[in-house]
């Protein structure tokens, strides 16, 4: 059996890093990007790590790394494939385990097991034939959500405001996943909460330009604000990272990770997913809140890598 390095601040302790970047889900672009920040911050403080993108090298070769940093979105990224490999060859890597990132990947199964939490979590539907489009508009009212249930960055995301919009909606989901989700639309405000090892960082308020966080305003755009500190109460706040910890520790998760919520007009919150391995990309929130308590995006990384385990 591989013997596992204990890991620790110095860098020299962590060993042979690899920067699991690229892969080949649809978001591998942004994975290319945060990698590459990922990979130089390690550089800088004197970890010895190297890229690794699953999509240009066998998967093997993983093995003559003693750690992993796991900067893959998507599938086989993100989903709980490649953590059970590492697994099965004994190397530590970041973020969760293979339960919780299965879960966290899938929004479906993610609120299912939220709901019986008791946490909050908005009324969604699960899409197929065409009878579900009007059960959905009767159920969940206009404006909805319809998105594929196991995909990231937005991809896939339609804001339906009308019956007939819902058969484009669904064809654009279903592209990218046989498992789409119609959702009660939200518009109180979105917020995200980050959870580095123990801790949950200050939230941030996002406010789009667009109708709604998509893609283009998620890593595109400049014109979308985000306020961190955000706008609430010190109570509210306080009430909204603990719903965060806990929906995170539900699910079983690790290391670090990130909990988005919408709000409803009444100012209530609602769970809306959970990111087991977040963005690190210049435009990404878990940088964002670590700068919000002074910690640099070298020593979040370097906490991050820290936390890397087995199991």
């Amino acid at each position: 059996m591989r013997k596992v390095r204990k890991s620790g601040a110095n860098p020299p302790d962590f060993g042979k890093v690899a920067v699991l970047m690229g892969g080949v889900s649809a978001e591998r672009e942004i994975s290319l990007l945060g990698g590459a920040r990922v990979l130089a911050a390690l550089r800088r403080q004197g970890v010895d790590a190297y890229p690794f993108d699953p999509a240009e090298r066998r998967l093997e070769e993983i093995c003559a790394f003693d750690r992993a940093f796991i900067a893959l979105h998507g599938r086989w990224g993100e989903d709980g494939t490649l953590q059970g490999f590492l697994e099965q060859i004994r190397i530590p890597y970041t973020g969760s385990g293979v339960l919780a990132s299965a879960l966290g990947m899938d929004k479906w199964r993610c609120k299912l097991l939220w709901r019986a939490a008791g946490l909050p979590v908005p009324e969604g539907i699960l899409l197929g034939a065409e009878n579900d489009f009007e059960r959905a508009g009767k159920e969940l009212g206009f404006p909805l959500f319809v998105k594929p249930a196991r995909e990231g960055s937005s991809i896939g995301v339609s804001l339906v405001k009308k019956p007939e919009e819902m058969p484009s909606a669904y064809n654009l989901a279903s592209k990218y996943d046989e498992l789409v989700l119609a959702e009660r639309g939200l518009f109180g405000g979105e917020y995200t909460v980050a959870l580095v090892g123990k801790d949950a960082l200050p939230s941030i308020r996002i406010e789009a330009a667009t109708e709604f966080y998509d893609y283009d305003a998620k890593y595109l755009r400049e014109d979308t604000a985000y306020r961190c500190p955000s706008d609430l109460s010190e109570t509210r706040e306080a009430e909204l990272r603990a719903v965060a910890r806990e929906a995170f520790q539900a699910l079983g998760g690790r290391g670090w990770g990130r909990i988005d919520f919408l709000m409803d007009d009444t100012g209530k919150a609602y769970l809306l997913e959970a990111n087991t391995v977040p963005g690190m990309t210049d435009h990404s929130l878990v940088p964002m809140a670590a700068r919000a308590v002074r910690i640099s995006y070298d020593r979040l990384v370097l906490r991050i890598l820290e936390e890397a385990a087995l199991g």
